[in-house]
Formats: C-alpha cells, sequence, structure tokens
C-alpha cells in the first residue's frame, strides 16, 4: 500500500509493538513521539521500533510539532496513541493528563484544518477507564445499575463490592461511560473531540477501548507501568506479593500482541462510527489469582492480601468483546497463561 500512517506516541509500548505491522501494510509510516523519561530511560530512539518507520521527536501539544509533520507527508491514516496514561497519577496531576491527552488531540486537529487536510480515517487508543466502575447487576431483581464511584470512606471500610450488587461486563453498547480518573475523563474527552470533528469533516473515527495490556516490551523503569510486570519483578527478587483489597479485584489482562492486531486491523476496517470496540479477552482474572500465577513461576513466597486500596480504582473491569471479534474479525490469541509466560521470558532475558 502506498498510503502513509502518522502514529501519534507511537515509540511507547503499544506503538513499537505496532510499528513492524504498519510498516508493512502502509507506503510511509511517521511515527511523533516525545520519548517522555517516565517511560524511556534514555531518549533515544527504540530498538523494538521497526527501522523502516521515520521518527519525530516532538511534543504532540506543540504547534510547531504539526506544521514539520504535515511538511512531511499528508496521511491517509492517523493511529493516535499520544497519551498520559497513569490513572492513580491523573488524580494528582491532573493538568499533565488534560495538555497531553486533550490538548495534544485538538493541536492535531487543527493543523489538518489549518492546511485543508482530512485524513481517510483516524484509530483512537482509548481504554476501559472511560467506563469507570461500569454497570452492576442486582442479585435479587436481575436489573442494571450505576452504583457510582466508590467512596474512600467505603473504602476505608473495607466495603469493597456494592451491597447485592455483582459487575456486569463492559460494553460499548450498554454501558454508559462514567470516569472514576481523570485519566478516564481525558480519554472519554478525546473520543468526544475526535468524533465531533470526524462528523463536520467527512471522515472516519475507529475508536477501540483498550482493556489492561500488558506485554514484552513494556517499560521497566515507570512506576506507572501494569501490575504484570511490577509482580513478575517482585517475584523474581523472592518477595511475597502485597496483594490490595481482598484480592478480588477483576481485570480483563490483554496481551501485547493481540491489541497490537486490533489496532492494526482498525486501519482499514470500516466500523461503525457510533460505537467504540472492546478489545480485551472476554474473561475475568482476579488480581489475587494473577499474583498465584507469578509466584508459583518463580517459586516465589505466596501472596499476600493486605487490605490496602488506592482510591479511585474500580473493582471489576472485564470486557464483552463479542461484537469487536465479529465486525472487526479479529480475536486474542493469548490467554493469562501464556502471555505471562511470555513476558517472564522477556523480563528474565531483560533483568537476568
Amino acid at each position: 500500500m502506498s498510503k502513509t500512517c502518522v502514529v501519534t506516541g507511537g515509540a511507547g509500548f503499544i506503538g513499537c509493538a505496532l510499528s513492524s505491522k504498519l510498516a508493512d501494510r502502509f507506503g510511509r509510516v511517521i511515527v511523533i513521539d516525545s520519548l517522555h523519561p517516565q517511560i524511556h530511560a534514555e531518549r533515544k530512539r527504540p530498538a523494538e521500533l521497526d527501522p523502516r518507520v521515520e521518527l519525530i521527536i516532538a511534543d504532540v501539544t506543540e504547534a510547531s510539532t504539526w506544521t514539520r509533520a504535515l511538511e512531511m507527508a499528508r496521511p491517509e491514516v492517523v493511529v493516535h496513541l499520544a497519551a498520559e496514561t497513569g490513572t492513580g497519577q491523573s488524580l494528582t496531576e491532573a493538568s499533565r493528563h488534560a495538555m497531553a491527552n486533550v490538548l495534544g488531540t485538538t493541536r492535531m486537529l487543527d493543523a489538518f484544518a489549518t492546511v485543508s487536510h482530512v485524513p481517510e480515517r483516524f484509530v483512537l487508543a482509548s481504554s476501559r477507564a472511560v467506563y469507570g466502575e461500569g454497570a452492576w447487576r442486582s442479585r435479587d431483581t436481575g436489573e442494571a445499575t450505576y452504583p457510582g464511584q466508590r467512596s474512600k470512606q467505603q473504602l476505608e471500610r473495607a466495603e469493597w463490592d456494592f451491597p447485592g450488587l455483582e459487575p456486569l461486563p463492559m460494553d460499548a453498547e450498554k454501558t454508559i461511560p462514567n470516569p472514576t480518573s481523570i485519566y478516564g475523563a481525558t480519554k472519554l474527552t478525546q473520543e468526544q473531540i475526535l468524533r465531533a470533528w470526524a462528523l463536520s469533516f467527512g471522515t472516519a473515527v475507529n475508536v477501540l477501548r483498550l482493556q489492561n495490556v500488558y506485554g514484552p516490551g513494556q517499560s521497566l523503569t515507570n512506576s506507572y507501568t501494569g501490575i504484570v510486570s511490577l509482580f513478575i519483578r517482585m517475584a523474581k527478587e523472592g518477595q511475597s506479593i502485597p496483594i490490595y483489597e481482598d484480592g478480588d479485584i477483576g481485570r480483563d489482562f490483554v496481551f501485547i500482541d493481540d491489541v497490537a492486531s486490533a489496532v492494526d486491523k482498525a486501519t482499514t476496517t470500516n466500523l461503525s462510527q457510533s460505537l467504540a470496540y472492546d478489545v480485551g479477552t472476554g474473561f475475568k482474572t482476579t488480581v489475587l489469582d494473577l499474583a498465584k500465577i507469578i509466584a508459583k513461576r518463580y517459586g516465589a513466597p505466596a501472596p499476600r492480601v493486605n487490605g490496602m486500596f488506592r482510591n479511585g480504582d474500580v473493582r471489576c473491569a472485564v470486557a464483552n468483546i463479542d461484537r469487536t471479534v465479529r465486525e472487526l474479525e479479529w480475536r486474542p490469541l493469548h490467554d493469562v497463561e501464556r502471555g505471562i509466560g511470555e513476558l517472564s521470558g522477556w523480563i528474565d532475558s531483560r533483568l537476568g
């Protein structure tokens, strides 16, 4: 294909995993990335980024970045990955997250409008964080309800669940977004901004709401990276992994290769413009079960449930991926056991 694809934040975890797929699919791939020190220990081109990809080291929130990029090319497809992603961190660094996620998006769109260029398609890597706690179902009546965010007082009383309710899978077709973090709010804003612009200028936006992504290539220096790699590092050192709440926090851990495959397919697939698409495995893994799998692999002490909590965390986040599998013609190939094996092998090779 002779078309050009621009990838914002494309030198990060997902971007590097995606880079070879895009380089195979497009005639030209240009990555714009600031190489933020929280993600990149050294401010240099990542070895994992496909050599065929052109890299612009610049900040998407700066107008000059887009002037330079659009002088180089007028892309047919834009994959928008650039974002600050720390869920808990966003509660104390709200301006930083709003700058990167919201202003970074509007700067990009203003630049396209200024040069009168409308890409054929945008693909946005959104997040399950837009749902917040999502929908829960009454055990008595079966009716869906939205209990909202768990309060600090509730968590201090160790009331981890909502009485009489059980969590429902997150489903873009049914679940009403209600973020419980600044990060989640900015990701939902990205979706809304892109859709409004695309509707006005007559282009397409494919929105993928990603669950908990993990796998080889994840930063080992970023303290806000996923818990899977954190748990592996602790188990390698012979530590007992500390588990928050009662250990029954539910997550949908989706492997990086499966996420890269979904984003790649979304660059050439016509999807519904009014709906987002959930990307996960469709299966719940509790944080305690995750820790047990990892501890067993390394012969580490059993995980310990400590009853601590992180304000703003949701109790359960699992995707319903049926529509994504059907309409994107994609499916995840890695279960948690296989994914942990591959990530462990990669971390072992890096850390010895």
